[in-house]
């Protein structure tokens, strides 16, 4: 895998919208916080654009994202928010000049089809981890994360011990890190963007869905051999779940671990990251090793 050259101060960043619209003014903390870590913060020029649920038409949520990758004195993209809108543009965009001088791309939720495609198609390391509308809630643990996403892009890679979960399983394993939001990678079974997961840690979180809906997801991921050759699996904040008014009879986390009861990895549940107040930075491409004891959990980065 490629890294991105770590952030130095006096670098240059910059913040757009690909996915949903942004409220005007959203930005402010997240430019404060960025200039305080003694970076330079530019915005797309199309970051408060909006073209119905989106921020802004394609072509101008294109255009923002191509102009970021293709501009080399940018050392990283922050994604403003999520949302949904990501995998409709992801096909106009040319990776050549960001081939040749990478940079880190920064974001979760519908930020997956980035972190997918890239993982996919040019094995570049890129940051799962909050985006930059996520600084106007501002509680502790937001804060905690930022500064964990700070030492990650300045080049400290943070490690991870934590308590079980009940549904964790025994075991440990060592592979590259891919994975994200489990509605978006699903989506992306089939195309360009579709991650490979054989011998890999995969990461797997959401938010909002009905548990039916990711009972489905867990069996066309059975189904479609994604689960099956995997060398670990950690799964994050399963938040805000529905059901109907007839019961599924399970939580997001129990349809996970029944839909690879089969198998014999390691599952590491309750990694806090994901649409939930913790959201701690994960490198996807990195080398990690997954290791799940009698009573804790750990998620050590390689180097």
């Amino acid at each position: 895998m490629i890294v991105p050259p770590s952030l130095k101060p006096g670098n240059k960043i910059g913040i757009i919208t690909p996915s949903g619209k942004l409220k005007e003014g959203a930005l402010v903390k997240a430019q404060e916080l960025f200039t305080g870590w003694g970076l330079n913060v530019v915005t797309g020029q199309h970051v408060y654009s909006v073209f119905n649920q989106f921020g802004g038409s394609d072509r101008e949520r294109t255009s923002d994202l191509q102009h970021m990758l293709d501009d080399i004195d940018i050392r990283a993209i922050i994604c403003s928010r999520g949302g949904y809108g990501t995998v409709r543009i992801i096909d106009h965009i040319d990776f050549s000049r960001f081939l040749a001088y990478p940079k880190w791309i920064v974001g979760y939720s519908d930020i997956t089809v980035i972190h997918s495609h890239i993982n996919a198609n040019f094995s570049i390391e890129t940051l799962h981890a909050p985006m930059a509308a996520d600084l106007v809630k501002k509680p502790a643990v937001w804060e905690k994360s930022m500064e964990l996403i700070k030492e990650a892009l300045f080049g400290t890679i943070p490690a991870y011990y934590l308590p079980n979960h009940s549904l964790s399983r025994k075991g440990k394993a060592e592979g590259i890190i891919t994975g994200g939001n489990l509605s978006v990678l699903h989506s992306l079974l089939g195309s360009e963007s579709e991650i490979d997961t054989t011998g890999r840690i995969l990461f797997l979180e959401d938010v909002g869905e009905y548990l039916y809906h990711i009972d489905r997801m867990m069996m066309s991921l059975r189904r479609s051999g994604i689960l099956e050759n995997i060398a670990a699996l950690v799964v994050g904040g399963m938040t805000g779940m529905k059901d109907n008014k007839v019961p599924f009879g399970k939580t997001a986390e129990e349809i996970i671990a029944e839909a690879v009861e089969d198998y014999d990895y390691p599952l590491f549940f309750g990694f806090p990251a994901g649409h939930q107040p913790e959201n701690n930075p994960l490198v996807m491409g990195r080398n990690v090793t997954v290791s799940v004891g009698d009573s804790t959990s750990s998620l050590v980065f390689g180097v």
